[in-house]
């Protein structure tokens, strides 16, 4: 979005009141364009780890590596739309036919690596990374939880890991292809509609 700057000055004086409503205007569109969801990076990775100080927690071979931003505002389903959306990406060959993007990772009896990483939901102020719209740790802990919890019961227990909720972890990958795709669950209000009550996959 392109915010033209006029001088008020040399505007005819009918003309300054609609060029400063203009302008409340579009500050007010770039606000409500701001993200306000869950954020997921999601590898396609042959394998992926996470060490914690030098002990090796969590480990996976092919399957996906998903880091996952909470922002502040976040609920219940914010984390349906990225659980439901991270194990159905067709993000894998099929082994069968050999088409391309044509199964997901639960297709594929293959693994996923949550990690949980507030930094996708840094902004810079001038040179210095803010994180002020990320979840409040006391929040995100058990929130966090709750959406490994929910991977888990929506595939298999055991072919979901994770890392160490806010520790210093060493994210260890071999992306295949390389394969990189990123989610906001603020798409979810948008895909139900046109979806008009269908599953979305």
């Amino acid at each position: 979005m392109h915010c033209l700057h006029h001088s008020l000055s040399t505007l005819p004086s009918f003309a300054k009141s609609a060029d400063k409503t203009a302008k409340k205007s579009t500050f007010a569109s770039c606000k409500t364009l701001q993200i306000r969801a869950m954020r997921a990076v999601v590898q396609r990775v042959t394998s992926a780890s996470v060490e914690v100080d030098g002990h090796m927690v969590s480990e996976i071979g092919p399957g996906l590596l998903v880091l996952v931003g909470l922002h502040e505002s976040d609920t219940d389903s914010n984390a349906d739309y990225i659980c439901r959306k991270v194990l159905n990406m067709r993000l894998f060959t099929n082994g069968s036919t050999g088409r391309g993007w044509d199964q997901n990772v639960m297709q594929r009896n293959y693994e996923v690596l949550l990690v949980s990483q507030f930094t996708l939901y840094g902004v810079l102020k001038g040179n210095k990374p803010d994180f002020h719209v990320a979840m409040p740790p006391q929040k995100a802990k058990p929130f966090y939880e709750s959406l490994v919890d929910k991977f888990r019961k929506a595939y298999r227990p055991d072919a979901i890991k994770d890392g160490v909720f806010g520790a210093m972890m060493k994210v260890n990958i071999v992306n295949d292809g390389p394969v990189t795709m990123q989610l906001d669950s603020s798409q979810s209000s948008k895909s139900t509609n046109e979806e008009t009550g269908k599953t979305i996959n």
